[in-house]
């Protein structure tokens, strides 16, 4: 069973394990400890450039979202789920770091911007809701959403993202 205790020092080593790797490759990286709102690191370069970066940490399964409302609107036709407008990015330039926690030295990075991975969610969404005639089966209200590993390949450690 997951504890909340277990839970939040998953997340916290995934903030650290990036914030780690960025002082690696030569940014200053702090780290906010869940308490700033869109973004757990900021990073920066020697000249002042910086970036938001917000992680994201598991141990298995998928990435969980507990409101897709985050990324797109949502409305209902009856039980039915109807995905709107996309939402604009909350902090400029974002960059989202999803973490896989293994066994040590064996972790897997995954590094997109908010905006590509906004397109994921949404078009994740829709194609789960388009299996199901646009009704969630379980509860047809909730606005859960996540993303799988495979989902993300393309951007393993494409720590690029964050040091352009």
């Amino acid at each position: 069973m997951t504890t909340g205790r277990s839970t939040k020092l998953v997340g916290q080593a995934g903030e650290y394990l990036v914030a780690a790797e960025l002082s690696r490759r030569g940014l200053i990286a702090t780290t906010f400890t869940g308490n700033v709102h869109h973004y757990d690191i900021i990073a920066s370069e020697e000249k002042g450039r910086h970036v938001s970066v917000q992680v994201k940490t598991i141990r298995g399964g998928s990435w969980q979202f507990s409101d897709i409302r985050q990324f797109c609107d949502i409305t209902f036709q009856g039980k039915r789920q109807i995905i709107g407008r996309a939402k604009q990015c909350p902090v400029r330039g974002l960059i989202c770091v999803f973490v896989r926690l293994n066994s040590y030295g064996e972790d897997k990075f995954y590094i997109c911007p908010w905006l590509t991975l906004r397109a994921k969610i949404i078009k994740g969404h829709k194609d789960y809701l388009a299996k199901h005639k646009g009704i969630r089966p379980k509860k047809w209200d909730s606005p859960h959403t996540a993303i799988a590993e495979e989902s993300l390949s393309a951007f393993k450690d494409r720590w690029e993202y964050i040091e352009e």
